[in-house]
């Protein structure tokens, strides 16, 4: 589906990848590295954000989840490298808390889903993460640092992570609801030695 992913360019370096037509509007981040690009969270996993990542950069590709809710892992089947904070290592491997049939339906609750969509496929995404993370780690993806900043409340390792250069500070629940959101976000990145704080 071409067009279940919206994208909007921060620098050249910077990408929100977001997906509007469900409620949630989860928002993923692409930072490239000179090395390495990162992957903050995968989305949804109804339409595959590997295709559209590819795209915008040449880079090989490490995902990292904010936390491990459905609507942030679930294209992480197309990234073999991924990262996740330790706190949440056992919800990767069959200890999520809630049962299979009602992730299924939050993932199509309010949701203009494509055409054909069979909900009944989706899988929750388990798997051995490359790296475990803990508060204050750093990714060095390449001339470009991301700090760790462990935020527990919405799930147990949910997490922050700050782009040290460009003083970029990401996280993907969502803030008040706004389909312009990534433009006002991309703005707002464009502010000098302005701190932003993505809540989405």
């Amino acid at each position: 589906m071409n067009n279940w992913f919206t994208i909007d360019q921060i620098d050249k370096e910077t990408y929100i990848i977001s997906e509007y037509r469900h409620w949630e509007e989860t928002h993923c981040y692409l930072l490239i590295g000179s090395e390495r690009s990162l992957l903050i969270d995968t989305g949804l996993g109804i339409c595959n954000i590997y295709d559209k990542v590819i795209k915008l950069t040449d880079k090989p590709v490490t995902a990292v989840a904010t936390h491990i809710h459905w609507d942030h892992i679930g294209g992480h089947k197309h990234f073999p490298d991924f990262y996740v904070h330790e706190d949440e290592m056992n919800w990767l491997s069959g200890e999520f808390p809630l049962p299979m049939e009602q992730i299924k339906g939050m993932v199509v609750d309010r949701c203009d889903l494509p055409e054909g969509y069979d909900v009944n496929k989706y899988e929750f995404f388990q798997s051995e993460p490359t790296r475990v993370l803990k508060d204050n780690d750093v990714i060095n993806i390449g001339d470009r640092f991301v700090q760790i900043v462990h935020t527990p409340g919405h799930s147990p390792g949910h997490m922050r992570l700050f782009g040290k250069q460009k003083a970029h500070s990401l996280s993907s629940k969502r803030s008040p609801r706004t389909r312009k959101f990534g433009r006002r976000i991309m703005n707002l990145f464009q502010m000098p030695d302005f701190p932003v704080l993505c809540t989405v």
